[in-house]
């Protein structure tokens, strides 16, 4: 399944290696690849392998899944049509409470002891979903883990998903996608190892050389 959804994502453009040309994220970090899993919504067909996929996992995981809560906002969608697939209440956690109104956080109702997966579009550090984590246990959540579609498997992002006592599943990685993408000659052949380090250590820019 991994490299059915890295063959998909890169298909579409919502993965993009570019190696030679390195973009900069906001944190200034130089990377050679950048994810836009929003592009997903707007291919039906890829759409559909997507979330058939994040139910999968759910299934295998998770089997006594409650409720599924979406990172904001790029989980939001995901986790309304994962949890059609599988019958489930949704909601999904805002960044920060509202200001006004009910000033809520957490959107949905769910009730203390709910079992919740939280759903990510990207796994890359690990914060986001961490503070939805914190935020649902907070609620009196139990949190089952996390299922996304992409992860980066970057060390820091594994430490503070571990230190927060959670899992997360992805339905690609990087070195998944590095090794579709050179196979279908999206990418030379020596850059699989230079992107890979990159991902070991994005501090580190000596792979761009």
């Amino acid at each position: 399944m991994k490299k059915d959804i890295a063959k998909q994502l890169l298909s579409i453009g919502a993965v993009f290696l570019r190696p030679e040309e390195p973009f900069t994220w906001a944190s200034g970090i130089k990377s050679p690849i950048y994810c836009d899993n929003r592009l997903t919504l707007s291919a039906p067909a890829v759409r559909e392998k997507v979330e058939a996929g994040l139910a999968e996992l759910v299934r295998t995981y998770h089997p006594d899944c409650e409720m599924l809560m979406g990172t904001s906002t790029a989980g939001i969608a995901h986790a309304a049509i994962t949890a059609t697939i599988l019958g489930l209440p949704m909601g999904y956690v805002r960044g920060e409470a509202k200001s006004h109104g009910r000033t809520n956080r957490i959107e949905g109702r769910m009730d203390p002891g709910t079992k919740v997966v939280v759903i990510e579009d990207l796994i890359s550090t690990g914060g986001s979903a961490v503070e939805v984590v914190e935020a649902l246990r907070e609620a009196g959540a139990e949190v089952l883990g996390i299922v996304s579609i992409f992860t980066y498997g970057m060390q820091r992002g594994l430490d503070r998903i571990a230190a927060a006592g959670t899992v997360n599943h992805s339905l690609c990685d990087l070195d998944t996608l590095v090794e579709v993408a050179a196979a279908e000659g999206r990418i030379a052949p020596e850059w699989k190892e230079r992107i890979l380090a990159f991902r070991d250590d994005p501090s580190d820019e000596s792979w761009i050389k």
